[in-house]
């Protein structure tokens, strides 16, 4: 089967299109490396066909679409902060993209699509675990256009008769992804911080709690979701480990593993933040096969020790 991973500069796109390749799959990838990077996919260059397009340019996504089988759709602008500060930017990238993608692969009458949605939706409903059911209440710009292409899948499905699925990330992190920015995610940012020997900044109180979800369950959940979308048609699942720990608890486990004892700093909220994300992963147990491969305990040890050695040769 061929697959077409958009995004695939990025870091769960990379992890897509090194478990896919492992597999012996033909690979496309699509990315305009804004915010992606060569070196994620630079060990499996001679292994895929490599398109530098936009998902905001429908011809870019029509050639990308040809022959293809099933479309894994990662390519999005990312960041609640950022979409803060850029709301347009933000909904030319995640929700005009995404409506390019989908028109390239209906005309190309590919076999399924699935979009990488986000728990961000959700908004900040006090009501724990999230489920499926619940009325979406997106805070930000970026919460508004992953939304959007929930909405749009659901109407693909029922308009085009197209098999469509979103998997709703919780936080997922792993190897490979981004520390660097103002817009790096918490794990990454806390690892990198720690190891050069400063003290990261948790904003608010640190008592918010995320549902942390490891890179190599999002990869089996596309995986899955690709090869059983027909009975999974116009669904949007919620993917995570289903368990939920405080920013303050996220800290200190990851200092206890570099061997760092030192207080973390504190400072403002942040506009957009939700208080608290816990995920009910039943439905995608039950549609797609859907179980979590690694727990966030087990992931945040491969994760740490995969920072730390890169540290390691980078600082000789």
């Amino acid at each position: 089967m061929k697959y077409l991973v958009t995004g695939v500069a990025g870091f769960i796109g990379s992890h897509l299109l090194e478990t896919l390749l492992n597999e012996g799959h033909e690979v496309v990838g699509l990315d305009n490396l804004s915010t992606g990077h060569r070196h994620n996919f630079a060990p499996f260059l001679n292994d895929f066909q490599f398109i530098e397009g936009d998902i905001r340019n429908l011809e870019s996504c029509h050639q990308a679409c040809k022959g293809i089988d099933y479309v894994l759709h990662q390519a999005a602008l990312g960041s609640v902060p950022r979409s803060v500060e850029d709301p347009i930017a933000t909904h030319d990238n995640n929700a005009t993209g995404t409506l390019n993608m989908l028109v390239a692969a209906r005309d190309a009458d590919v076999s399924s699509f699935v979009f990488a949605a986000s728990s961000s939706a959700y908004g900040d409903t006090p009501t724990l675990p999230k489920i499926e059911t619940m009325a979406m209440r997106p805070m930000s710009p970026y919460a508004i256009t992953k939304a959007m292409g929930e909405y749009y899948l659901n109407v693909f499905a029922k308009l085009y008769d197209m098999n469509t699925v979103g998997v709703r990330y919780f936080n997922i992190f792993g190897p490979r992804q981004d520390p660097n920015g103002m817009y790096a995610a918490v794990i990454p940012k806390f690892v990198d911080i720690l190891m050069s020997g400063e003290v990261p900044t948790i904003h608010g109180d640190g008592e918010q709690t995320r549902d942390f979800t490891f890179v190599a369950n999002a990869v089996s959940a596309n995986l899955l979701a690709a090869k059983n979308a027909e009975q999974a048609k116009g669904e949007i699942l919620n993917i995570a480990c289903g368990n939920r720990i405080s920013i303050n608890q996220l800290y200190y486990a990851i200092a206890k593993q570099l061997g760092i004892e030192k207080e973390p700093n504190y400072g403002p909220s942040r506009a957009g933040d939700v208080r608290d994300s816990l995920a009910d992963v039943s439905k995608a147990k039950k549609l797609i096969g859907y179980s979590p491969l690694v727990s966030d305990d087990e992931g945040l040890k491969i994760t740490v020790d995969w920072f730390q050695t890169k540290f390691e040769k980078e600082n000789p």
